[in-house]
């Protein structure tokens, strides 16, 4: 699947590896802004308590 991706990207190499860069980081960012927000409601991941 990667080399898929990174086989369509445009551009020369470095220009891929940047492009590469920028859309891991809007997956990372996605995932921290709407669904880990979203699953932390249906896990109670954050309710651990001690003692």
């Amino acid at each position: 699947m990667y080399n898929w991706i990174f086989r369509h990207l445009p551009g020369p190499t470095w220009l891929k590896i940047i492009e590469s860069l920028i859309l891991i980081a809007a997956i990372v960012a996605a995932l921290f802004v709407w669904v880990f927000p979203w699953a932390q409601s249906y896990l109670n991941i954050g309710d651990a308590n001690v003692g």
